[in-house]
């Protein structure tokens, strides 16, 4: 993999991209649309050969093209966010597979690891605007032969701890991305359901000490009737799967304002649901509460989500201001469901609507009527303080990213091939 000196030089919306706001997202691990990196905060970035707090902002985009069920991905470096001209992929720095970038926002560092193996690759973002490889750890001593799924599995702590969420051997992974070296795992068998594949949450949730990474199940394409979240301790590496069978697919979370954490059904449970009809085995999309001191959910609390939303399809909770989220509602003028419409293409279709919900409060959620319909599931990314949100568009051929922030959800950049990483470096 050759370092890509690609840059595209331009002032548009560096203005727009200068206040400041914070939010969240959501998907699934073979082929969902979904984002923030709410664990990436602290600063794991170290030795980069750039400023990264004096100098002009730099962003590397990740785009994966499927080419006669090939997959590459380019890593785009630009200083420049222009939505009347898509990035160009040119002579962006090519990865076979499905590659994701991740690492900590404005470190100058990005890690970078792919479907085709287990090995994660450090690059430090240069004086000269390149990226220069300093590094690499292969995950493959603990059976890990492939890495396609979401940014967010990777989860860095500090500038010598970050964790790898690892559902195909169900294990989180504790590696030094300072040092790229193997430092320990953690079992968790209970990661497991028989029959189910394991999908994360796009968007853990930091509180306190702890990493809580919501789970979800599915058995083929159904949804299965089972919650739960991994709660993993900072401070000694110690780990937690806690379960709740009120509901599936509860993928998506936020902290709320009374410091407890909302649960949701994902976008696909609630699109599965709509499909199904009144058939009594798929799971209601719901909401449940979950208390992050005591690492248990709230018996006496569950509701529909749908009751939220006037009997709308209702799916995927992303963190607003203040301890408020959004859900996503199916808009069935947009896109018509039919008796033969799938579940998949439902929650991919760019007909779901953005309402605002506080969950502590207990009130119904309303419309946001200034946000245009998006896909269900959406990645939500930090681009110089502020959120945007990611949809793929043009038979998921185009990733666009649009404003969340103020609520405009103006189109922010676009590129060729499907995104399912981000990351500001400077």
């Amino acid at each position: 993999m050759k370092p890509s000196p690609f840059l595209r030089t331009s002032a548009r919306l560096l203005v727009t991209l200068a206040l400041a706001f914070t939010a969240a997202a959501c998907s699934d691990d073979d082929d969902d649309n979904k984002t923030p990196d709410s664990g990436t905060s602290v600063d794991a970035g170290t030795d980069a050969g750039t400023d990264a707090g004096t100098a002009t902002p730099m962003y590397a985009f990740v785009a994966q093209v499927n080419v006669d069920s090939v997959s590459t991905s380019y890593i785009v470096l630009t200083e420049t966010l222009d939505p009347a001209t898509p990035l160009s992929l040119t002579n962006a720095t090519q990865v076979n597979g499905r590659a994701l970038g991740s690492g900590v926002s404005k470190s100058g560092a990005l890690f970078v690891s792919s479907s085709a193996n287990g090995t994660v690759t450090r690059y430090n973002l240069t004086a000269n605007n390149t990226l220069e490889k300093t590094g690499e750890v292969s995950f493959a001593g603990k059976g890990v032969t492939a890495i396609g799924e979401y940014q967010n599995q990777f989860q860095y702590v500090s500038e010598t701890k970050a964790y790898y969420f690892d559902g195909r051997n169900s294990q989180v992974i504790v590696w030094n991305p300072k040092d790229m070296t193997l430092t320990n795992s953690i079992s968790l068998p209970d990661m497991t359901l028989s029959g189910s594949t394991t999908t994360f949450a796009s968007n853990p949730l930091r509180v306190g000490t702890k990493v809580l990474m919501p789970l979800g199940w599915r058995a083929g394409a159904a949804v299965t009737k089972q919650a739960g979240i991994i709660v993993v301790d900072t401070t000694n590496d110690s780990a937690v799967v806690v379960k709740d069978d009120r509901c599936g697919y509860v993928r998506d979370g936020i902290v709320g304002s009374d410091n407890q954490v909302y649960l949701a059904t994902e976008a696909y449970g609630a699109a599965e649901k709509r499909v199904s009809g009144t058939n009594p085995t798929v799971p209601t999309p719901c909401l449940l509460k979950f208390d992050p001191v005591t690492n248990k959910y709230d018996a006496a609390f569950f509701k529909e989500l749908g009751t939220l939303t006037n009997g709308g399809a209702t799916g995927s909770l992303l963190a607003g201001p203040n301890g408020t989220g959004y859900l996503r509602v199916l808009d069935e003028t947009l896109y018509p469901v039919q008796a033969d419409t799938v579940a998949r293409t439902l929650a991919s279709a760019v007909a779901w609507k953005w309402w605002k919900f506080d969950p502590a409060a207990g009130t119904p959620a309303t419309l946001v009527d200034t946000l245009p319909a998006s896909t269900g599931s959406s990645f939500l990314y930090e681009m110089n303080g502020r959120m945007v949100f990611s949809e793929f568009t043009n038979n998921s051929g185009t990733t666009n990213y649009r404003e969340l922030t103020d609520l405009s959800g103006n189109l922010v950049a676009t590129h060729q091939g499907l995104s399912f990483s981000f990351l500001q470096l400077r």
